[in-house]
């Protein structure tokens, strides 16, 4: 069964779920306020009429309106009897609805969570090539906005339960758990995904959640937060590829908004996201047509068939060529990256694969 089935499948039973549920929240108020007032009733009219205890009277009027049968507290009155009458009848409807209404929200809300964990572990199952995000902070919702707008697969891993349900409506996935477990690691598919970035706010947890990722899956590509150098030091020799300090690139922007505010305003046109009129994509080589492998750059006329300019190259090797000569190789495992508007991007991808674009 695909994703799509399963959203199929139960998007209408928990969009009625959600519906209902500002409804069965008032009910369940009113419920217990029926509840709370039989047992006023019982026990003050019990204090009134036989002059007991309140501990006497209210465990009266407990065993009464719930008809366990135990032994009465005290003799009863004539008066006494024709209120202990009076309670039996009107607690038999009151109760009887306070406590339909209760069970059947429980009911609901577990077969609510059911649905959802039912859901959420299919989903889970089939990801694949798919990035981890560890902590949900500033750093983490950040990160999580921006792979949403590029439309790539995530999951958020926090053990906050409090934010979690605060964000259960949103687009996002979450993951209760916790990241340095490596039963957890396991739940999000650590061992599929082609990413893991760790936004917690300490450097010793990112770490050990660090650590747990490199040992359940070596090749995976690693970001991680950090909040000083000794630190990003012990991160790299962990196995992380790449180590952000947020202080360190905040305060290098701020420099630059002040000695190159042009450059900067000019740089922010350019998008990864597709969000603005010119967007920075890379393109794989090896996703061209086999002919077309080994060929040169000059060779596609990418500028004059599509609009886009290949602004940078890296090699297999890992080294950045800005501005590549038009003779260079179209190689296996190299990269392209690409600027130009949407459409442009999205054509020259075209031609890479098929010559009839």
């Amino acid at each position: 069964m695909t994703d799509a089935h399963i959203n199929r499948t139960f998007a209408p039973m928990m969009s009625i779920l959600k519906e209902l549920k500002s409804n069965r929240l008032k009910k369940l108020r009113i419920a217990f306020f029926i509840m709370l007032i039989i047992t006023l009733i019982g026990t003050f009219g019990f204090i009134s009429i036989e002059h007991q205890s309140f501990l006497d009277s209210l465990y009266m009027t407990v065993i009464t309106v719930s008809t366990v049968g135990y032994k009465e507290a005290f003799e009863l009155s004539m008066t006494g009897r024709i209120f202990t009458l009076f309670l039996i009848i009107i607690s038999w409807v009151a109760f009887a609805y306070a406590v339909s209404v209760i069970t059947t929200y429980f009911l609901e809300g577990e077969i609510n969570n059911i649905l959802r964990n039912y859901q959420k572990k299919s989903v889970l199952r089939k990801m694949k090539n798919h990035i981890i995000i560890i902590g949900y902070g500033r750093n983490g919702r950040q990160t999580a906005h921006d792979l949403l707008q590029s439309h790539q697969d995530f999951i958020v891993v926090d053990r906050d339960h409090q934010l979690i349900l605060e964000e259960k409506d949103d687009k996002s996935r979450f993951y209760e758990g916790d990241a340095t477990k490596d039963s957890t690691m396991l739940d999000v598919g650590i061992k599929k995904a082609r990413a893991l970035v760790t936004t917690l706010p300490t450097d010793a947890d990112n770490l050990f959640v660090v650590l747990t990722a490199r040992s359940l899956n070596p090749d995976i590509y690693i970001v991680s937060r950090a909040s000083n150098e000794s630190t990003e030091r012990k991160l790299e020799m962990a196995g992380v590829n790449k180590v952000i300090m947020p202080e360190k690139v905040g305060g290098s922007h701020m420099a630059s908004l002040v000695t190159k505010p042009d450059l900067v305003e000019f740089l922010q046109q350019i998008s990864l996201k597709g969000e603005h009129e010119t967007n920075l994509e890379e393109l794989m080589c090896s996703n061209l047509r086999e002919e077309k492998k080994e060929t040169t750059i000059g060779s596609l006329n990418i500028r004059s068939l599509s609009g886009a300019n290949i602004v940078g190259f890296k090699t297999p090797e890992g080294k950045y060529i800005i501005n590549p000569s038009p003779k260079t190789k179209m190689v296996p495992n190299a990269k392209l990256f690409v600027m130009g508007t949407p459409e442009q991007i999205d054509k020259m991808k075209l031609l890479m694969k098929n010559d009839k674009a």
